[in-house]
């Protein structure tokens, strides 16, 4: 299975357009020969503990007015899409604490995963700095989903 690495977002993508200076973003990659929108199914298709934060988060920020929506789509979905085409899916929204994207790009059979997040207010500092070590983790954990979904279907057998 291809590795997972840390490298920033390539240049070409269409989401540095919204990256401010003070603004947060992180940037994964993996050897892999899906498409971009493929990887984004695999990628938020969440494992049973990571859908068990989403929850909890939800349950804990639904009082404070956030979004807590989980449908896929429509004005109050969490990740509804932004940008999509052969080469970039981008994922996201706007709240009162923060604005978010996930921009999932293909380049040279490598998929990159950014996560953008723009702080609106101290309480999208505090957010931010709670659900870090929690996003490290899934982020992580989607890209080698989609690196083992790339392995699967580049095997003699699968195809």
């Amino acid at each position: 299975m291809a590795k997972v690495f840390t490298t920033p977002l390539p240049a070409a993508s269409r989401l540095w357009a919204q990256v401010g200076n003070a603004d947060f973003i992180d940037g994964y990659a993996v050897e892999s020969h899906l498409s971009p929108i493929d990887a984004v199914r695999i990628g938020l298709t969440l494992p049973v503990w990571a859908s068990a934060l989403l929850k909890l988060r939800n349950l804990i920020l639904k009082p404070f007015g956030l979004k807590t929506e989980a449908s896929d789509t429509g004005e109050t979905a969490i990740f509804p899409m932004h940008h999509q085409d052969d080469r970039e899916c981008i994922i996201g929204t706007d709240d009162t604490h923060l604005n978010f994207r996930i921009c999932v790009f293909k380049q040279n059979e490598v998929i990159h995963m950014a996560t953008w997040v723009h702080r609106n207010n101290w309480f999208g500092r505090l957010y931010l700095a709670v659900v870090m070590p929690f996003h490290v983790l899934i982020v992580r954990n989607a890209m080698r989903r989609i690196a083992a979904a790339s392995s699967i279907a580049s095997t003699p057998a699968a195809q």
